[in-house]
């Protein structure tokens, strides 16, 4: 589909879901990948494997913001640089605002907002220097629209939203571009706790009457990973069946 067999990507929260989608995609269209999250997946060796050495794994927590610059500067030196990133990793906390604890509505700050903001300006400033390289941030339409029962979570997506747009703002005339996707109601793990009747509501609900799944964003990840989104920057890009036309 793409032509990425020159280029190195790094993948926060590569271990399942959109994650590991995402990277399998890219690895597909040629790129190498270093996978990032917080578990070892359990079919690592496999996935290293069946990429013929072009997999590679880092076990980082990115909810301790402290040493998030140390680990990734290590994966830029042992890399010799990232032409694409993927800020993926993310966390849920869900309750009403009126019963979420401030540690829940900071943790999920912590690792969807904060921890995604470090990695894209350590990696950000590699790419600045070398004057190419894209950026694409996994956000939410959630980021866009709310929801309840996750104020945490919609905040830490819209904040990751603007600084999407920011950063985009700052580096383009560098040659870096910077977009988000927005992706809806995902079958994921995250997902998979939910009854059949709550997933057959929203399905309904949604216009193309499906929940999409991971391979649905690694698409649209690799097409703005690839020089045919060229002319793409500062854009949040909706993945939802058509929920929020």
């Amino acid at each position: 589909m793409f032509e990425l067999s020159t280029k190195k990507a790094l993948v926060t929260g590569a271990s399942r879901g959109i994650g590991k989608a995402v990277s399998e995609k890219l690895l597909a269209q040629g790129a190498e990948v270093w996978g990032l999250g917080t578990k070892e997946p359990a079919d690592l060796e496999t996935r290293i494997t069946a990429s013929r050495g072009k997999f590679h794994w880092i076990s980082a927590d990115l909810s301790v913001t402290a040493g998030i610059e140390t680990v990734i500067n290590t994966a830029l030196g042992e890399a010799g640089g990232f032409d694409i990133l993927v800020n993926n990793a993310g966390i849920t906390r869900d309750n009403l605002s009126f019963r979420m604890s401030v540690e829940d509505f900071q943790k999920v700050l912590d690792v969807n907002l904060t921890a995604a903001f470090l990695v894209a300006r350590t990696i950000g400033r590699s790419m600045i220097g070398k004057r190419s390289g894209t950026i694409i941030n996994m956000a939410s339409v959630v980021g866009i629209h709310g929801n309840g029962g996750q104020a945490n979570y919609a905040a830490a997506k819209a904040g990751l939203i603007a600084v999407t747009k920011t950063l985009a703002a700052e580096t383009a005339s560098r040659g870096v571009r910077v977009n988000a996707i927005a992706p809806g109601f995902i079958a994921t793990d995250m997902t998979a706790a939910m009854t059949g009747e709550a997933k057959e509501k929203i399905a309904g609900a949604i216009p193309l009457k499906r929940l999409g799944t991971p391979e649905d964003i690694a698409a649209l990840a690799c097409f703005l990973a690839a020089d045919e989104s060229a002319y793409i920057t500062g854009q949040v890009i909706p993945v939802d069946g058509g929920l929020f036309m």
